[in-house]
């Protein structure tokens, strides 16, 4: 048949029997999770980063300069095939071929980036479709690849795909119809026959390939368009036992749902993103209803992997954003990366004015000390995340102890006797004496800072007797563990073991007058307020118009630039003119900065 016919030079890797009939839907192992490794990524750093449209050489350079250092597990890249051409992000998600040559690079560049990942002690999960090819009716593909829908010479023919008979397009219509959204068309992309033999076979070589590149895991882009038992087929060929985590979106009536996934790995649980945007956005009872989150009916959280945002969600509204306004997004993030449920995901992203734009600089990635740069926000630098990541990883399985919530916008909480958070999301700073049960001893706060030969470069905390005194900003957050240990701040805070005050809450007020649909944001040179991108700029509130107000927690006895910008209604953005603004925080307590747009 023709698909034994296939240039070894084109495709070396993917060596097939002859095409036949499909097959029935037969699991290819007993136990599908036999061939899977524990359901978290293995070892002690569990949290993922998805740098999202970051290209090879780039992704590279960071394992090796930061992401391996800061103590993240895992780096989750884009999809590395062939596919259609186009500046948008979304070209990398319609396959042409198997082909390791994409906007983010070739296979030797891939290969490149996988194995400096591993010298960093980073592991690696690529982004995978085996859900479809391109939706276009012919063109073109970044290896130099032609196709015409349902037909990839080489690879597939229109005998590979579903054809589901509905018009138009054979596009899913009805959720609540399994064959639909199995075998139907998501937005015109070719749907691949993943129940027949030879197509499992292509896809089940492709995976291999990658795992014999050193990739570590997938995600399974869609999976919730593909049968259960076909992903559990194609992972039964696999040579490896790979980390997995599938893309099944929840919907309320729906036919398909993610809980049919588990045995084939971990499952993108959406309904922690949405309860997460609600609560930090002030609905549903506020964060105080988030300390049992394995009690709600989702996916358990031993089965979950879950994000504060993805590249999806911070498109489509599902999700807070960096550009939310009160730092939600970051006190969301310091929430994902404290309690235990789920496996985390961090979004590294980049700013956008329309949801199609790609990303910037041709997807070289770029950043400060603690942020973004050239168009990156990479909020896997933020001071914050960062600290919260060690946090993580010093805390482990630890469960969660002595949950307090005095009110609807604040919680505290230990985990174990290793770590001790706690998360304002109240307008106003919250004092209080708070109990926990870390060991006596003086400790950083990773929210502000670190330890760095045996002195907190951010805020210090000391514990006695099983309780210790701070002032948790508004709008912020405090964290500490065993392995940040060291006296005082190295900026005025805790000295002598008198109790830090955490961050300083900075209440900025600025009068401008402004049109409808216009709005006044808050960018500068401190991750906390964005690195400078206006994508990840602070909000502020009108609610006192024309003087618009945020407050934010910033370390204290620091010194920064910032700038007001104003947002129009086409998403432009206008400068407030030069020089830039400049100011130092107190030492403790609160501090409010006002002004006048110039």
């Amino acid at each position: 048949m023709w698909s034994s016919l296939l240039p070894v030079t084109v495709l070396p890797w993917l060596a097939l029997a002859p095409r036949a009939a499909a097959s029935p839907m037969v699991m290819q192992m007993s136990n599908s999770t036999a061939m899977l490794e524990s359901r978290a990524p293995s070892g002690a750093k569990t949290v993922i980063i998805q740098m999202f449209e970051w290209n090879w050489d780039s992704v590279a350079a960071e394992c090796t300069n930061f992401i391996g250092p800061a103590g993240y597990g895992f780096v989750q890249v884009s999809p590395p095939q062939e596919h259609v051409t186009g500046p948008q992000w979304w070209t990398d998600y319609q396959p042409v071929s198997y082909i390791l040559t994409s906007k983010r690079g070739n296979q030797a560049q891939f290969q490149n980036m996988v194995a400096a990942c591993h010298a960093a002690g980073v592991k690696v999960i690529a982004d995978t479709i085996f859900n479809h090819m391109a939706g276009s009716d012919s063109g073109t593909g970044t290896a130099g690849s032609t196709f015409t829908h349902y037909n990839y010479p080489g690879i597939y023919q229109n005998q590979d795909f579903h054809h589901c008979g509905l018009e138009p397009g054979d596009n899913i219509v009805n959720y609540a119809s399994r064959a639909e959204v199995q075998t139907c068309q998501l937005v015109n992309l070719a749907d691949l026959a993943t129940e027949t033999d030879y197509v499992r076979g292509v896809l089940a070589a492709y995976a291999n390939n990658l795992l014999a590149l050193g990739v570590d895991g997938f995600r399974l882009d869609a999976a919730k368009h593909i049968a259960a038992t076909d992903i559990a087929a194609i992972l039964g060929r696999l040579t490896a036992r790979p980390y997995v985590t599938q893309e099944v979106i929840w919907g309320a009536g729906e036919a398909v749902q993610p809980s049919e996934y588990v045995g084939n790995g971990d499952v993108q649980e959406f309904r922690y993103t949405s309860a997460l945007k609600d609560a930090f956005s002030g609905a549903n009872g506020g964060i105080a209803g988030l300390q049992n989150l394995d009690g709600g009916g989702w996916i358990s959280g031993s089965q979950a992997n879950v994000f504060v945002a993805n590249h999806d969600t911070e498109r489509n509204g599902a999700s807070l954003t960096p550009t939310a306004p009160s730092n939600t997004y970051l006190t969301a993030t310091i929430f994902s990366l404290a309690h235990p449920y789920g496996t985390p995901t961090v979004l590294s992203s980049y700013s956008f004015g329309s949801t199609d734009e790609g990303a910037p600089n041709g997807g070289a990635g770029a950043c400060s000390a603690t942020g973004g740069a050239g168009g990156w926000l990479c909020q896997h630098r933020w001071t914050a995340v960062k600290g919260m990541v060690g946090f993580r990883n010093e805390v482990g399985g630890a469960g969660i102890t002595g949950w307090v919530s005095p009110q609807a916008d604040r919680v505290a909480f230990g985990r174990g006797t290793l770590g001790f958070v706690a998360i304002n999301n109240a307008d106003a700073a919250w004092s209080a004496t708070f109990a926990t049960a870390l060991p006596a001893g003086a400790y950083c706060d990773v929210i502000s800072g670190a330890s760095v030969g045996g002195k907190c470069t951010g805020t210090g905390f000391t514990v006695s007797g099983g309780t210790f005194n701070a002032t948790v900003p508004a709008r912020g957050a405090i964290a500490m563990h065993t392995g940040q240990l060291g006296t005082g701040s190295g900026t005025g805070g805790g000295e002598g073991g008198g109790g830090g005050t955490g961050a300083v809450a900075v209440s900025f007020a600025e009068m401008a007058t402004t049109t409808f649909g216009e709005n006044i944001f808050l960018v500068g040179s401190l991750a906390q307020l964005g690195a400078w991108a206006p994508a990840s700029a602070l909000g502020l509130s009108s609610a006192t118009y024309p003087v618009w107000t945020v407050t934010v927690a910033l370390p204290p006895n620091t010194a920064f630039e910032y700038k007001f910008i104003r947002k129009e209604t086409d998403g432009s953005v206008v400068w407030e003119s030069d020089p830039n603004r400049s100011a130092t925080t107190n030492a403790s307590g609160a501090q409010t900065i006002t002004g006048a747009w110039k």
